[in-house]
């Protein structure tokens, strides 16, 4: 199954119709805009950043209903593969980032892709690590929630591991749960500092899944290595306004993780997350919510 880019929403609502509906294993392919929703191409200027409309930027294609998932599951999402298109984009945009106060002048970056490299800068190429930046549930009840700040069933969680050979499990809220994807980059460093990373179109394949009975607060990754400066690694994740709260929250997340998968006791694993989990931020620019992720090494349950 294939879905187009052009079936697309701009915020979180439990109430729209899904697009698709999917049976657990299936593999479905997700076309998705850039962020700037179409308001930005290849001939933009930092001009062209005063007028964006930004009840129009992180479009996601969906929503996606998967069969058989209930409040108290967690959807599965396998990302098999994440396509990017040849160009992508790169803005301070005034007003909006972690340094804003510093940096208040627009500025556009256009970045060709090619080769799994990005030319960003003249004489400066980095290498490519497409990644999905908006990936979410919809929320329960009928409030409609903004798309820009993440929510507790994920969102513009921006965490750069949500890439090819990633699972993800986000915590079901509504039947059916409501799988949106969109925001892609090319590139993105941990913390997305000045609120955008390497923006591009691209085409996402994901496989699908329900985990019936497994509630979990937030979203949990499982990655291979190829986006992780760890190897393989268990991520666990805290969202909310607070900064400590959360990094309080993905910590204790990832104890209960290690905690069912090895039977240790809960100190234990908390001891074993301090010595060897690492503590990131992988959002901080979304306001009001951040996002913190802790990333645990598999290879140290092997030995």
């Amino acid at each position: 199954m294939r879905l187009s880019r052009a079936q697309v929403h701009t915020a979180w609502d439990s109430s729209l119709p899904p697009i698709a509906r999917v049976a657990g294993g299936e593999v479905v392919t997700v076309e998705v805009a850039n962020s700037s929703g179409g308001q930005l191409d290849r001939r933009s200027t930092a001009a062209d950043l005063a007028t964006l409309d930004f009840g129009r930027v992180n479009p996601v294609t969906g929503p996606i209903a998967v069969e058989g998932a209930e409040p108290g599951d967690a959807l599965v999402i396998d990302v098999l593969d994440v396509e990017v298109a040849d160009w992508g984009w790169t803005a301070n945009i005034p007003g909006f980032g972690l340094l804003a106060q510093d940096f208040p002048d627009a500025h556009l970056r256009l970045s060709a892709v090619r080769d799994g490299r990005v030319d960003f800068l003249p004489g400066l190429t980095l290498p490519a690590v497409p990644m999905i930046g908006t990936i979410g549930l919809a929320p329960a009840g009928p409030e409609v929630l903004p798309m820009v700040p993440p929510h507790r069933a994920g969102g513009n969680m921006d965490i750069r591991h949500v890439t090819a050979g990633t699972r993800l499990r986000l915590p079901v809220q509504v039947p059916g749960g409501l799988l949106s994807i969109g925001d892609t980059h090319a590139a993105m460093g941990d913390g997305e500092v000045c609120g955008t990373g390497v923006e591009i179109g691209s085409v996402v394949t994901v496989r699908l899944g329900v985990d019936k009975g497994n509630s979990i607060p937030t979203a949990i990754l499982e990655t291979d290595g190829r986006a992780s400066r760890a190897g393989r690694s268990l991520i666990a994740t805290g969202i909310g306004p607070d900064l400590w709260q959360a990094a309080r929250d993905a910590t204790r997340s990832l104890v209960e993780q290690l905690v069912r998968r090895t039977g240790l006791a809960p100190v234990d694993a908390y001891l074993l997350a301090s010595v060897t989990a690492d503590l990131h931020i992988s959002e901080i620019v979304d306001l009001p919510n951040v996002v913190v992720s802790m990333h645990f090494p598999l290879d140290a349950l092997d030995g």
